[in-house]
């Protein structure tokens, strides 16, 4: 296998991800022939084949799951051995890729406006996903610089640093009877159906260790994996609702959405920037690190600023 590239490898694992040879050629620039005679010729390097055909699906073979540990791990070394290059030379530029739970997407395009505006040399891909085990896997294999999420699972050695407050809330549509009680005490939430995100999700998990402290089990009316229909179930009247304030903000200042004040609401976390503890940083990913711990409060306190208003009439 000495003539392995890792340009054959990188195609190769963009491939497996995908599990198509369309999306692959899509997120690489290529064209869809020219992934597939790269995948052949890595195919011949290796002497078996790495994918196996069912109808137009693909899959991975036995040889081919094997390969892709070694993959990543080649293509992750080179990785390291070209940020630490990068810090010798003190470059700032080339591609910094973050991951992101979906729910920090409310807010991450402002950070990252303001950052590229002072580091126009890097170009940012974002890589958002609402499994947060997911994220933590492409972290561990070098395909994300860093992360932005609530407090990483323990299981992990990673570096998690907090830079801002992250609040969650209950949402009730306008003219909802909870609203006239002021602060209505938590077992009000027994008489109504609770619409929640999808059992993995970290909002999920808030929600879960709230209402199991509270020894409470209210009725799941719609258990549903986007923030957006969760908006409009609750718009609807389909149930209360409970998000993070990042999502709601929008319709909060509009009044589409009211607060619910629960007791001991809203509940307080944080939103952390996140890498491997044994990561090498590039300049790019170290001065967005910077950029993050330094400013991102500021500026998402005054993004967010009023956020309660409507519910103040």
């Amino acid at each position: 296998m000495r003539s392995v590239t890792f340009r054959q490898l990188r195609v190769f694992t963009e491939v497996a991800r995908q599990l198509s040879f369309s999306r692959a050629a899509e997120v690489l620039h290529l064209s869809p022939p020219a992934v597939t005679m790269q995948v052949k010729e890595l195919e011949g390097h290796v002497g078996m084949p790495l994918f196996e055909r069912q109808g137009r699906n693909i899959q991975l073979t036995m040889g081919g799951e094997y390969f892709l540990v070694y993959a990543k791990r080649l293509l992750s070394t080179l990785k390291d051995a070209d940020n630490v290059m990068a810090r010798f030379k003190g470059v700032q530029t080339g591609v910094l890729t973050i991951g992101l739970i979906s729910t920090a997407g409310y807010f991450l395009p402002q950070l990252l406006a303001r950052f590229r505006a002072e580091h126009p040399g890097v170009d940012v891909k974002l890589d958002v996903t609402r499994d947060i085990t997911k994220l933590m896997a492409r972290m561990h294999s070098n395909e994300i610089d860093l992360a932005v999420m609530g407090r990483p699972p323990k299981e992990y050695a990673m570096r998690a640093e907090p830079f801002a407050g992250h609040a969650m809330v209950f949402v009730c549509p306008p003219g909802h009877p909870l609203l006239g009680v002021g602060h209505p005490p938590l077992n009000a939430l027994m008489n109504h159906p609770l619409i929640a995100r999808e059992v993995g999700s970290e909002v999920r998990e808030v929600l879960d260790a709230y209402l199991k402290h509270h020894q409470m089990a209210p009725r799941i009316g719609m258990e549903i994996a986007s923030n957006e229909t969760i908006k409009a179930a609750v718009t609807a009247g389909l149930g209360i609702g409970f998000l993070s304030l990042h999502a709601v903000a929008p319709e909060l200042r509009n009044g589409l959405l009211h607060l619910v004040d629960f007791e001991g609401t809203p509940l307080r976390r944080t939103w952390n920037i996140v890498h491997e503890v044994s990561k090498v940083l590039s300049p790019a990913a170290e001065a967005f690190r910077y950029f993050v711990l330094e400013h991102a409060e500021n500026i998402m306190g005054t993004q967010d600023s009023t956020v309660q208003a409507p519910n103040a009439a």
